[in-house]
């Protein structure tokens, strides 16, 4: 087999001992006699094997002229250090050894005979790239300076793998260009500096096969395995992401093995809450806590002994549990960390703070299934890894702290990416002005003009008798109770107060059936807790027979709000499903239209869920705003309001109790200017006359066609509000357009509505939507069909 076989390399590779016999022939004049005899020995072997001079490429003539090389070798390889020296004679570019120190043979027989000998953090890819590299400094005198470390990683006897850093001494190799080689000018050199992953152009520049390589490299090897673990380590702790992968821990569980060279020990983590004096659970993919076990959080007091919480949270230094058996006996069971490591068949284990010069931050935990294999003495070797997981953790906890308000900012006072960029603008430049000056500055007005708006909501349609009548039925059942166990009591024991309670609550049942009022919810509950509750303890106790009623109604009623809570519960789960469903559905839908066309979104949740849009050139800031983007918005909007109908109704059956829902959008044909309030941390409207906007908001969805006492938003319709003829025009289109889809239905109508106060002239379409059992569904229905489909 030629070692040129199968590699491509700009290389032609031979061995040959030509420049390390050419230093032997410098030595036989050397004034020393014995020097000069031991050049002439090895001479000799050259002058009897030329082909050791010459050089070859058949990897057979190794075994032919082993001890001929080993004694040319022989004062390069030392018999005395042999069992001390890590060192090899081998071919560039190839794992190819073909001299080598006892200490080296050991170690890769005890690697085992399935292991392979390669470099580890050598790219194959840039292989060929490194050798034209080797070329321009032999050849040509450009120094590139492309030096780097290279290492072999070979397990133990133990598993435990362990690096070796390769030093290459390449004093005995010549490279000369063949006859057709290209030759390297100024210009070659400059262009190939700005191009070192561009393989094409270096094989242009270096074709392969096109230079002559004589020789052999000699490779001295010094186990690093500490400084690599301790090099790995910080590798793994940079970066959040790498932490998310689920190869993260046993990658990391890798390292410290190599670090302690030990093959059987885990590594868990706990998180300290300072606030709560607890250790807490890390998250993320296989991640584990041996102080918690299976618990999510626990009191730092109930984890630890008295000797080992100070040892940790006040002393911030390690401590070791060699040989847990013998600690749990000396300990009669008492300690808490040596009883949950026992639980879970730990033997020894070595528990480190991770703590600043502030505070601690966390529990580093080592452990292992076998007695005294962790212990005070190798504990030593996490001084140099514990302040990078120091550093992770404080930077992890900060990550966390921004996630936090990142989240906070998004639930409770978003800033839509929309508008960030201006909020980011003032924010640079209220720390520049705090810079320069040294005095707090203001920040500015946030304010956007010339922004067209757009609103819908989509709204639980009677939600205020709906939450009355279960507000109703919770009050009756409860009364009824009441009523129930007071004629049990009165015809045991007949008190004059028992005889008063129960004539207000047939007081109060009456008028729950009669004329339930505003206030009435707040004067029973108020009697129930007041008046009824300490009446009933004492019946509890002074009539035993009616104790299992008794018991069996404060069962029923609700710990925080004491009282019943049932239908009203299921009409506020009801509204609380519907917010949360619709809020997903308009959010996911959002991202499809920001990508038509950048705009100011936000929503909110009320009875339902209302929605509002501004799209203008001062939120985009491009010189790209077209009207075009402004009405492709608005259909987009009746398409959604749509598709949110029929999810809701498609999926009614999930819901606790049946509730109808109504949906309207507002027109304003004029564009205005929108600011944000600090105070409020929200967007409105800016200037007087902008403020009518505002108003017909809020009040819209509650006026009257004229001339009726019929609500302008209907279910099963939607509602489309405007005041001008050019608006109505706009909208009939899209109506049409929906109509030809099978969105809407053909029954349109054109309505004026009542005055509101102080505003005049609005008008609405109004048309019904149809609806599908399902989003692949092509039939579809009215509102009433589909009623009736949910009651068959």
């Amino acid at each position: 087999m030629d070692i040129n076989d199968n590699i491509e390399s700009p290389f032609i590779l031979k061995v040959s001992f030509n420049k390390l016999l050419n230093q032997y022939e410098e030595l036989i004049r050397a004034d020393n006699d014995f020097i000069a005899a031991n050049a002439r020995r090895v001479l000799k072997i050259a002058e009897d094997n030329p082909i050791l001079r010459e050089g070859f490429s058949d990897v057979s003539l190794f075994q032919t002229y082993e001890k001929e090389i080993a004694g040319i070798l022989q004062d390069s390889f030392s018999p005395i250090l042999s069992k001390n020296e890590i060192k090899t004679a081998s071919i560039p570019f190839h794992n190819v050894v073909f001299n080598a120190s006892e200490r080296f043979k050991s170690i890769i027989k005890t690697a085992g005979e399935d292991f392979k000998l390669e470099i580890k953090n050598i790219p194959e890819d840039q292989t060929y790239i490194i050798a034209c590299t080797i070329i321009l400094g032999f050849c040509y005198g450009y120094d590139l300076n492309f030096k780097r470390p290279f290492f072999y990683e070979i397990p133990d006897a133990k598993g435990v793998k362990r690096y070796y850093k390769i030093l290459y001494n390449a004093d005995f190799t010549e490279i000369v260009p063949s006859a057709d080689a290209p030759k390297i000018t100024d210009k070659d050199y400059e262009e190939l500096l700005d191009n070192f992953e561009n393989i094409e152009l270096w094989k242009e520049k270096f074709p392969p096969h096109s230079y002559n390589f004589k020789g052999f490299v000699i490779s001295n090897m010094f186990d690093v395995t500490d400084d690599q673990s301790i090099s790995n380590i910080k590798s793994s702790l940079i970066g959040e992401a790498k932490r998310k992968d689920e190869s993260f821990m046993k990658n990391f569980q890798n390292i410290f093995r190599s670090l302690l060279g030990l093959n059987d020990i885990q590594v868990g983590f706990s998180i300290y809450n300072k606030r709560d004096d607890t250790f807490e659970r890390v998250y993320g993919a296989g991640m584990n806590s041996f102080l918690l076990n299976n618990l999510e959080t626990t009191q730092c007091s109930d984890a630890l002994c008295k000797w080992s919480y100070n040892r940790l949270l006040k002393e911030k230094k390690y401590f070791s549990v060699s040989d847990v058996n013998k600690m749990f006996e000396k300990s009669e069971g008492q300690a808490p960390h040596v009883k949950i490591l026992m639980d879970q068949g730990i033997q020894s284990a070595i528990f480190a703070p991770i703590a600043n010069d502030y505070q601690l931050l966390g529990v580093l935990e080592l452990v292992s299934a076998k007695p005294k294999v962790l212990n005070s003495i190798n504990a030593n070797k996490l001084e140099d890894v514990m302040p990078f997981i120091v550093s992770a953790v404080e930077r992890s906890k900060k990550d966390e702290e921004n996630l936090i308000e990142a989240i906070i900012q998004k639930e409770c006072t978003s800033i839509h990416s929309s508008v960030h960029w201006k909020f980011a603008e003032e924010a640079r430049r209220y720390i520049k002005a705090e810079m320069n000056t040294g005095v707090t500055p203001t920040f500015k007005k946030i304010a956007f003009d010339n922004v067209y708006p757009l609103f819908g909501q989509i709204d639980v349609k009677g939600s205020s008798n709906a939450r009355n009548s279960a507000t109703q039925k919770d009050l009756a059942l409860q009364l009824s109770l009441v009523e129930k166990i007071l004629d049990q009591t009165i015809e045991d024991k007949s008190l004059p107060i028992y005889e008063q309670i129960k004539y207000q609550v047939l007081e109060f049942s009456s008028g729950l059936n009669e004329n339930f009022k505003v206030d009435s919810e707040h004067d029973i509950t108020t009697f129930l807790k007041e008046e009824v509750k300490p009446v009933l303890q004492l019946i509890k106790d002074t009539q035993p027979f009616i104790k299992e009623d008794i018991e069996d109604y404060f069962s029923k009623v609700d710990t925080d709000l004491e009282v019943i809570y049932f239908y009203r519960k299921h009409y506020d789960d009801t509204v609380k499903l519907i917010n949360s469903n619709m809020s997903s559905i308009i959010d996911e839908k959002q991202i499809e239209a920001q990508k038509m066309y950048p705009h100011f979104f936000e929503r909110f949740k009320t009875d339902g869920v209302e929605h509002n849009m501004y799209i203008g050139e001062s939120i985009t800031k491009q010189d790209s705003f077209n009207m075009i983007y402004l009405y492709n918005l608005r259909l987009w909007q009746l398409q959604v309001m749509c598709e949110m109908e029929n999810e809701y109704y498609q999926n009614q059956n999930e819901y606790p109790i049946a509730l109808d829902v109504a949906s309207m959008i507002l027109v304003f044909n004029q564009p205005l200017s929108i600011r944000f309030r600090m105070d409020e941390k929200r967007f409105d409207v800016d200037g007087t006359y902008n403020a009518r906007y505002e108003v017909v908001k809020k009040r819209v969805d509650k006026a009257f066609i004229k001339g009726t006492e019929e609500r302008i938003t209907q279910k099963g319709k939607l509602t489309i509000v405007y005041s001008q003829k050019d608006d109505e025009e706009e909208y009939v289109r899209y109506i049409r357009f929906l109509q030809s889809k099978k969105v809407l239905n053909t029954d349109l109508e054109y309505l004026e509505l009542e005055d509101l106060q102080a505003i005049t002239g609005l008008k609405a379409l109004r048309v019904s939507i149809l609806y599908h059992e399902n989003n692949d569904d092509k039939v579809f229905y009215t509102y009433d069909d589909l009623m009736e489909t949910i009651k068959s």
